[in-house]
C-alpha cells in the first residue's frame, strides 16, 4: 500500500502552496508547522518571510489564511500575536486519516524512497571470556537499530567483530595441548554442553592456563611460539583455537537468546575473518603514503591529534615487531565491507570512548581512497552503564557485572510482578511473561536513553509500573487487548463523522505521528525518540481510558466501534513501536 500521508505534511503542503500564491516572488517558503499547545498545530514561517520582504507579517498571514482551502481537513485558522497561523484539525480529518493507517500492514510507514545496503557492526564479545555490563548497550541499541533500518527498507548486513585473535590463545591452546580433557565437558550420548557450562569450561581452562603462564617461564616461551604457530597458519594449533571459537559461541547463543536477541553465524566475521587482508592493507597505505614508517613502525599521522605535551600521536597500523594492531584489522574490514559487500553506509555500534580510534580510522580510509564521496562512515557510540551510585556498574567487591546474573535478577524480579498481577495465568505462562517484561524492561532502559549519555541501571525503576518503563507500555497494551476481547459483538470501526473528545483528538494526533517518528528514528540512529514516542502513547491512551469509556450500555453503537477502533490502532502501533525496540507485548499480563 502506498504511504498515507499525515496531517502534518498535508498541512505542511496546503500552507506552502497559499503561501506561494500569496507572494509567488518568494519561491518554496517553509512554514515552519508543528504541534502546538494553543491549538493542534502552529505556523510560524510568516515572520521570517515578511521580515525578508520587510513587509507585516500579520498581513501576509491573512493573505495565506484567504488562500487556504475551505474543506474537510481544516476546522479553524486564526491569525494570532506577530503573525503565527494557530490550526484546528476537523474531526472528521483525524478519524479518517487515522482508518487510513489502520487499513495498512504497515500503519502507514512508507519505505525510503532511495534504500541504500548499510553494514552494522554490533554485539561484539570476546572468545573465552564472559560477557559483562559492558556487552548489554553494542547489542540492546544494534539490534534495533537493525530493525529500524530493515522496516524502513534499508538492506541491512550486520557484522559480529568478535575478538577471536590475539596473543592470549597462545596460552590458551598450548595448555589444552598439554592438557587435552580440559574442554571434554561432556559424555558420549549426553547433549552439547549449556550456555553456562562451556563458559565454566573456559574460565576454568583461562585461569589455569594463566596461573601456569606466570608461574613457569618454560611453559610461557613454548606458550609465545604457539602463538607464531596460530598466525602461520599451522594445522592443528588453527583446529584448537577453533574449538575455542566453537565452545566460546555455545556460551554467546545461550546470552543472546536470553537477551531475546537473534545472532546470526554467517554474520560472526570475527578480526579473524581479515587475516589474509592485514598485509596488503599494510603494503597500500604504506606504498600511497598515506602510513609512513616511524621507528620501525607503521603510522599514519593527524595534524590536529597531538598527545599531552604535543607530539603528534599517530594511528600505529603495524608495529615494529612486524604485528598488527587493531587498526590494520579496522581497515581491512572497512575494505571488504565497502568493496565486497557493496556498502553505502558503516555504522559502528562502539563505545564512545573509542570515538579518537574511529575518528583515525575513518579519516585514514578516507585518504586511502576506500571511503569515497559515497561512502559514509560513522561510529553510534555509547555512553557507559553507572550503578545507582553513578559511578560505573560494578559487584561489591568491585569486580565487572556478568551480563547472565544482571539479566537472571532482572526476569526474576518482573516475574514476581506478574505472579502478583496474574489472575488466570499457568506458572509456564508466568514464566514466559515474565522473561518478556524483565528482558523488555532492561533492553528500554538502555533505549529510552540517547545511546550517547551514560545511564543508571537501576532494576527497581526498569520494573515499575508507573513512569517511563517497559512494563508500563506493555500493561498499556495487554489492558487494551483486555477490552477487545471483552467487546463482544462490537468491532473496531472509524467513524468520521462522529465529533471527538480532548482525550480523543490527542490520542488520534499522536497516533498519527508514527510513520514521521519511525522515519526520524532511522534517520538518525536514535531508538530514543521512537520509545519516547510510545511512551507518549500510552500515557495518552491511560487519558483516554480515564476519560471516555469504551464498552458502556449508555454509548450508541458507532460511539462503542470507533472507541474500539482508536483502542485496537493504538495497540497495534505499541506492538509495531516495541518490536522495532525488540521488546515483546504479551496479550495478557
Amino acid at each position: 500500500m502506498a504511504s498515507v500521508p499525515s496531517l502534518a505534511s498535508t498541512l505542511d503542503q496546503r500552507i506552502t502552496d497559499a503561501l506561494s500564491a500569496a507572494v509567488p516572488e518568494a519561491g518554496v517558503v517553509d512554514p515552519l508547522l508543528r504541534r502546538s499547545d494553543r491549538a493542534d498545530f502552529q505556523a510560524n514561517g510568516m515572520l521570517a518571510l515578511a521580515k525578508k520582504l520587510k513587509g507585516n507579517p500579520r498581513e501576509l498571514a491573512a493573505k495565506v489564511v484567504e488562500g487556504l482551502p475551505a474543506g474537510d481537513v481544516i476546522k479553524d485558522v486564526e491569525v494570532s500575536g506577530p503573525g503565527f497561523l494557530n490550526i484546528t484539525v476537523a474531526d472528521g480529518a483525524i478519524t479518517r486519516t487515522l482508518a487510513a493507517r489502520a487499513a495498512d500492514d504497515r500503519l502507514g510507514v512508507p519505505f525510503k524512497e532511495n534504500p541504500g545496503t548499510t553494514v552494522v557492526d554490533w554485539a561484539q564479545p570476546n572468545v573465552a571470556k564472559e560477557m559483562h555490563v559492558g556487552h548489554l548497550r553494542n547489542t540492546v541499541i544494534g539490534n534495533s537499530v537493525v530493525r529500524l533500518l530493515e522496516f524502513t527498507g534499508e538492506k541491512v548486513v550486520s557484522r559480529h567483530h568478535i575478538g577471536d585473535w590475539g596473543t592470549q590463545f597462545g596460552m590458551l591452546i598450548q595448555f589444552l595441548i598439554e592438557h587435552p580433557h580440559e574442554l571434554d565437558h561432556k559424555a558420549e550420548g549426553d547433549e552439547a554442553a549449556s550456555g553456562e557450562e562451556a563458559m565454566s569450561n573456559l574460565n576454568r581452562l583461562y585461569k589455569a592456563s594463566r596461573a601456569l603462564f606466570d608461574s613457569d617461564e618454560e611453559f610461557k616461551a613454548r606458550a609465545r611460539r604457539r602463538v607464531v604457530d596460530l598466525q602461520a597458519g599451522d594445522e592443528e594449533t588453527l583446529a584448537l583455537w577453533q574449538k575455542f571459537v566453537d565452545e566460546s559461541k555455545i556460551y554467546f547463543y545461550s546470552v543472546f537468546d536470553k537477551l531475546d536477541v537473534e545472532i546470526r553465524d554467517e554474520d560472526i566475521v570475527g578480526e579473524s575473518g581479515y587475516n589474509d587482508m592485514l598485509a596488503e592493507t599494510c603494503r597500500m597505505l604504506e606504498e600511497s603514503g598515506v602510513a609512513v614508517r616511524s621507528e620501525g613502525a607503521l603510522c599514519v599521522f593527524f595534524d590536529d591529534v597531538k598527545g599531552p605535551e604535543g607530539n603528534p600521536v599517530p594511528l600505529i597500523v603495524q608495529k615494529s615487531d612486524g604485528g598488527f594492531g587493531y587498526a590494520a584489522t579496522d581497515l581491512s574490514a572497512i575494505r571488504d565491507r565497502v568493496f565486497n559487500l557493496k556498502a553505502d553506509t558503516l555504522l559502528y555500534v562502539v563505545d564512545s570512548r573509542q570515538s579518537l580510534h574511529f575518528k583515525m580510522v575513518f579519516e585514514t580510509a578516507r585518504r586511502a581512497g576506500w571511503l569515497t564521496e559515497g561512502t559514509t562512515a560513522v561510529q553510534l557510540g555509547f555512553g557507559t552503564v553507572l550503578g545507582k551510585d553513578g559511578k560505573p556498574f560494578k559487584t561489591r567487591e568491585g569486580e565487572t557485572v556478568r551480563l547472565v546474573d544482571l539479566l537472571d535478577e532482572a526476569v526474576s524480579r518482573a516475574s514476581a510482578i506478574v505472579r502478583e498481577k496474574a489472575q488466570d495465568l499457568s506458572e509456564a505462562e508466568i514464566a514466559e511473561r515474565g522473561a518478556q517484561v524483565g528482558i523488555g524492561a532492561v533492553k528500554y532502559a538502555d533505549l529510552s536513553t540517547s545511546a550517547a549519555r551514560d545511564y543508571k541501571f537501576d532494576l527497581d525503576q526498569m520494573v515499575s509500573l508507573n513512569g517511563d518503563t517497559s512494563v508500563y507500555l506493555q500493561y498499556a497494551f495487554a489492558r487494551i487487548q483486555s477490552i477487545l476481547r471483552r467487546a463482544g459483538e462490537a468491532k473496531p470501526v472509524a467513524h468520521p463523522e462522529l465529533v471527538l473528545a480532548p482525550a480523543e483528538r490527542a490520542l488520534g494526533l499522536h497516533l498519527d505521528q508514527f510513520a514521521a517518528t519511525v522515519a526520524e528514528a532511522a534517520e538518525e540512529y536514535a531508538p530514543h525518540k521512537l520509545a519516547g514516542y510510545l511512551y507518549q502513547l500510552a500515557s495518552l491512551y491511560t487519558t483516554f481510558y480515564d476519560q471516555c469509556q469504551v464498552l458502556s450500555d449508555q454509548n450508541a453503537p458507532e460511539l462503542v466501534e470507533n472507541r474500539l477502533f482508536l483502542c485496537d490502532l493504538t495497540a497495534r502501533t505499541l506492538r509495531q513501536g516495541m518490536a522495532l525496540l525488540g521488546i515483546r507485548t504479551p496479550e495478557r499480563l
